[in-house]
């Protein structure tokens, strides 16, 4: 068993691999759940989030208290109204990141498998952090809406450097940024959440969130869409 909470769910781990319904013989059903493990276990998966004031503009949002401006009309679109956002950055650490190396040498199929394990472990990762950031509102009142990465729409991947040093991502995740703007380990994502003085989610009950594994708000009986 992994040593820590998170879970490669299998159905998107299948997704991420182009299954729609197809029929998955025994011997690749093994392998692929041979593939999960051991994504789970080789991963040392680690997020961090900070919250700043935040003030939209004609061009993006200013992340107030930093040099970080995120850029286009679709995050700006995205943020209209938001007293503040959220910065955050999840990862599945190096010895991911080597296993999946691995795998790319010996043989092109397992490598597939476990990338697709990570791609869905990583999410399992950001909704855990995004969880946090939905309690931290919630206990001041706010509300969030859903996450937005860059590279979605147009925020462009050269926010990616600006976020990973103002959560200081690489001393307390591992987390660096190439000269092309990717993230390494690959399994990263980095994500900005608005928070906003009214309700922002289109959720009617906790069954079918996300967050449901992570929260940490349910038991207190007043849930984040009320």
């Amino acid at each position: 068993m992994p040593a820590h909470p998170y879970i490669a769910d299998r159905a998107e781990t299948l997704r991420y691999l182009g299954y729609t319904g197809q029929q998955v013989d025994s011997s690749l059903n093994d392998r692929i759940d041979l593939l999960i493990g051991e994504c789970e276990r080789t991963a040392t998966p680690g997020f961090r989030y900070r919250i700043f004031p935040a003030r939209v503009t004609s061009t993006g949002v200013v992340v107030e208290g930093t040099s970080l401006v995120l850029e286009g009309a679709d995050i700006r679109a995205h943020m209209t109204g938001a007293r503040e956002v959220a910065l955050m950055a999840c990862t599945l650490g190096l010895a991911n990141e080597r296993a999946q190396r691995r795998y790319a040498t010996t043989s092109g199929l397992d490598a597939f498998v476990f990338g697709a394990a990570g791609s869905a472990l990583v999410e399992a990762v950001a909704d855990a952090c995004n969880a946090a950031i939905v309690a931290e509102a919630r206990s001041r009142g706010l509300h969030c809406n859903w996450r937005y990465s860059p590279g979605y729409g147009d925020l462009p991947l050269s926010a990616q450097p600006a976020i990973v040093r103002i959560l200081d991502a690489t001393r307390a995740l591992g987390v660096t940024v190439t000269d092309s703007n990717l993230l390494v380990p690959a399994k990263t994502v980095t994500a900005a959440v608005g928070l906003f003085d009214t309700p922002q989610s289109d959720r009617r009950s906790c069954a079918n969130c996300s967050f449901f594994r992570y929260c940490t708000i349910r038991r207190e009986g007043n849930p984040c869409y009320r």
